[in-house]
């Protein structure tokens, strides 16, 4: 099987360790058939995507929607090469899943737009599927309606052009999308569990995603949620696309 390709932007080393695990585990595949590159600590370099599989994106604490001159020079080198990058799955419309900064990076393609009308607290929600959704080879192997891990500043206020809307929340109307037949990204987290959710919740304390004192409460919810069914997109991920 050609291995898949994980990208990560990171910069903690337990998460995104952590991060990279649970997607290898979700994923079904060993650590030679998921190739690891973290893009926030070197540049991207050449990348034939004929040698891989599918390509899957993680998240982190890069925004889209971050005012330019705030972002550091990380960010834009990242940016520049995951928009590079995005332009070639979508034309060639190679496999990809893209989860959190994965839509930032595909909501901004042709016509789409990234900003901070709907973003959402740390927790747990309910995420429906649309009929398209439902019909879908990827979403469709889930419930019409699951609870997800969720937490973003921003998200796709409008769709790119020709993207089909494949789940919604009642706070976040594009929570996944599908760009051609192979090419996806959703808000949510289908790897998180309720440990890493809260590890997350300690680790990105200072990136203004809650205010200090919601800390705990917020843990505390994360551990009362019963989130089972998003880990399952990766695995299918890989059923659908993994290829000689």
């Amino acid at each position: 099987m050609r291995p898949f390709l994980f990208l990560g932007t990171r910069a903690e080393d337990d998460v995104a360790q952590q991060e990279y695990d649970a997607v290898l585990a979700g994923c079904g595949l060993r650590a030679d058939e998921l190739v690891r590159v973290r893009l926030e600590a070197g540049p991207l370099g050449e990348v034939d995507l004929a040698d891989f599989s599918g390509v899957i994106l993680g998240g982190g604490p890069f925004n889209m929607s971050d005012p330019q001159d705030a972002k550091s020079a990380v960010q834009r080198r990242a940016e520049a090469e995951l928009h590079a990058l995005a332009v070639r799955v979508v034309e060639a419309d190679v496999p990809f899943l893209g989860a959190c900064y994965g839509i930032g990076v595909l909501g901004t393609l042709a016509g789409g737009v990234v900003d901070r009308t709907y973003g959402e607290p740390i927790g747990a929600l309910p995420v429906r599927l649309t009929d398209e959704g439902r019909a879908d080879p990827l979403l469709g192997a889930l419930p019409h309606e699951f609870a997800a891990y969720l937490g973003h500043k921003e998200g796709v206020s409008r769709l790119p052009d020709g993207a089909v809307l494949l789940a919604s929340t009642d706070t976040c109307p594009v929570h996944a999308f599908r760009i051609g037949r192979n090419v996806y990204a959703t808000q949510f987290h289908p790897e998180l569990d309720a440990v890493a959710i809260c590890d997350r919740i300690d680790a990105y304390s200072a990136h203004g995603y809650y205010a200090p004192h919601e800390r705990e409460s917020l843990k505390a919810a994360a551990r009362e949620a019963m989130v089972t069914e998003p880990v399952r997109l990766l695995g299918r991920f890989v059923e659908l696309y993994a290829r000689a």
